[in-house]
């Protein structure tokens, strides 16, 4: 009997502690250890763990910019005292500017008010949900499915147990038909106490709103897909009908690249990636969308203020390191300002004074910029295109490409990808995700994300992906994402005579 471990500490190069990064830890939260009767001689290849890969963390850079801020009399103490609700105001500043500039065809205003530090896209959800929404008040979480499921617990945690709803995505992103037909039948909860909602600490400068709906418009985990611009524009639109919040997670927007095509000569990664033209984010689109008498007429409950309906949820995990824990929201200066008021901000300060600080440095020395620029979206853009080659080479015959394949023929146009995975969808339909998962880790040694892993917990039903199975191009060595690949393919390949053998595929496998 051999145990193989799935604690976020397999696999992990020597002194390195765990990375903080919720994702692939979460991901394996109901299986850290799987006892299988299979004898395993492999070493572990992990294409499930959305983490960023050690080799590419800005070690350096970070070395530097902490010494800065640590020998600069000016911003040590402010680094390593409480800090202002808000955030450290330098990067606040650093950050309107720079949001100014990447989106400046979207005419986004520098506007250091429109901008909150927090502790990364996953504690602001927690810290959004405490400040502008009220079970007793709105009516439930509408999650785009397949969905990033770690934002479930959190969800849930906030109060809306039962109360998460699945809105498929279609080739433009989620449904808005299937939201506002969800919006329009789901019935108000029973209201506690006095008939009325119970935070009635929050007005006026929160508010709870009717609904939620959480999105990751761009490069989606776990489908990779981006919403239409015209889909951004229906989705703020119906947001603004029915009172909703749009949670807009927008942690891969600087993760983006332009993709070769299939027959382009591409023998190593490229010393330089830009960012292609980036859509509209759903804030932009909710800042430059006319408001309409009904908003004024909600503006003068909350004495003028105007919440908005959608925000940038941000992270600097991806682009800088998760252990920092540091991200920010672009909102209205209303939710902004009324996001701060958030208890535990109030209590304690913005969250990790020193690590945006840190960053602040980064951004105002360029090397921010520089990095992404040298070195993480190329890297990204090497092991997607390792990836799909792999995958069109070895899996073609069993796995569909769902977004993100290399475009092929000297006609096809030149498409843009980015974030962390790769999303394929099973060609037998007599084989499950789940049974392939369990099988590649008994017999391969080989941990891939199997699509169940991504339903909305409590509505499953509503959108199901037992067919589809996600790999991860950012967190393993380029040589493991190939041989992973490689593994993967012997499963499928051998699929019947494993099965004739008597090898675990479902069920067989213990999970503790």
């Amino acid at each position: 009997m051999v145990l193989v471990p799935l604690h976020p500490s397999a696999a992990r190069p020597a002194g390195m502690s765990a990375p903080s990064d919720a994702e692939p830890k979460a991901a394996l939260v109901s299986a850290p250890v799987i006892t299988t009767t299979s004898s395993i001689d492999k070493p572990l290849i992990n294409l499930l763990r959305g983490w960023p890969a050690p080799s590419i963390l800005p070690v350096a850079q970070l070395n530097a910019a902490t010494a800065d801020v640590l020998a600069d009399q000016s911003v040590v103490v402010d680094s390593l005292q409480y800090g202002p609700d808000a955030g450290f105001q330098p990067l606040r500043e650093s950050l309107a500017s720079y949001l100014s500039q990447v989106f400046s065809a979207y005419d986004v205003p520098n506007d250091p008010n429109r901008i909150c530090i927090t502790g990364g896209a996953s504690q602001n959800a927690a810290c959004i949900l405490q400040s502008f929404t009220d079970p007793a008040y709105t009516n439930c979480v509408w999650v785009s499915a397949p969905c990033y499921f770690l934002m479930c617990p959190i969800f849930e945690d906030s109060g809306f147990a039962g109360r998460l709803r699945a809105v498929p995505e279609d080739d433009e992103g989620i449904n808005v038909e299937a939201l506002e037909r969800g919006f329009r039948e789901f019935e108000p909860p029973a209201q506690p106490g006095t008939g009325g909602p119970y935070k009635t600490n929050l007005t006026p400068d929160r508010k709870a709103y009717r609904h939620v709906v959480y999105v990751v418009p761009t490069s989606s985990n776990p489908s990779g897909s981006s919403m239409s611009a015209k889909r951004r524009e229906q989705l703020v639109r119906v947001a603004r009908k029915y009172d909703a919040l749009l949670i807009a997670d927008d942690v891969y927007d600087f993760l983006q690249w332009d993709v070769p095509r299939a027959d382009a000569v591409l023998a190593n990664k490229q010393g330089s990636v830009a960012l292609p033209p980036l859509l509209p984010r759903l804030v932009d689109v909710d800042r430059m969308l006319p408001r309409d008498d009904e908003d004024e007429e909600t503006e003068k409950k909350y004495q003028g203020k105007q919440f908005g309906n959608a925000i940038s949820n941000a992270s600097f995990s991806k682009i800088v390191a998760p252990g920092f824990r540091t991200g920010w929201v672009e909102a209205t200066p209303a939710f902004a300002y009324g996001l701060a008021q958030t208890g535990s901000s109030k209590s304690g300060g913005a969250p990790s004074q020193f690590g945006a600080a840190t960053i602040a440095v980064l951004m105002r020395t360029g090397e921010l910029d520089r990095y992404l620029r040298e070195t993480v979206r190329p890297t990204l853009q090497w092991r997607h295109r390792l990836l799909t080659q792999a995958v069109q080479e070895h899996l073609s015959e069993f796995l569909e490409i769902k977004c993100g394949g290399l475009p092929s023929g000297a006609s096809a146009e030149v498409t843009t990808y980015g974030g962390y995975f790769l999303w394929l969808k099973l060609r037998r339909t007599d084989i499950s995700a789940a049974a392939v998962s369990k099988l590649a880790l008994s017999v391969e040694n080989l941990v891939i994300a199997d699509g169940k892993l991504f339903e909305v917990k409590g509505d499953e039903k509503s959108a199901q992906f037992d067919d589809h199975i996600r790999l991860c191009f950012a967190w393993e060595d380029e040589d493991k994402i190939v041989e992973g690949v490689q593994r993967l393919a012997r499963i499928f390949r051998d699929w019947d005579a494993l099965q004739e053998k008597g090898l675990p595929s479902t069920g067989a496998l213990e999970f503790k």
